[in-house]
């Protein structure tokens, strides 16, 4: 497994039901020292992890509709429980 999804997953598990965490949260957690780096990987895996529906990216406290779109500050969290 690649470690910004495991970062990513494990992050967002851990967060639990209705709480998001920071990109910069999970870059961090891949690598503290060149989180800036990691951050365009964990922008990419986010959206793929959205598009399967694994993670949810949250803007302004909302999911966003076309992931592929999305710029600037968001947040990563899980869907709800169906």
């Amino acid at each position: 497994m690649n470690p910004v999804r495991e970062a990513i997953l494990e992050l967002t598990e851990a967060t639990g039901p209705g709480k998001s965490i920071s990109a910069e949260q999970a870059a961090r957690a891949v690598s503290d020292k060149n989180f800036q780096r990691v951050l365009k990987d964990v922008r990419a895996e986010a959206i793929r992890l959205h598009k399967e529906g694994t993670v949810l990216i949250y803007r302004k406290g909302k999911p966003v509709e076309d992931p592929d779109a999305f710029k600037g500050v968001y947040r990563l969290g899980r869907p709800a429980a169906s």
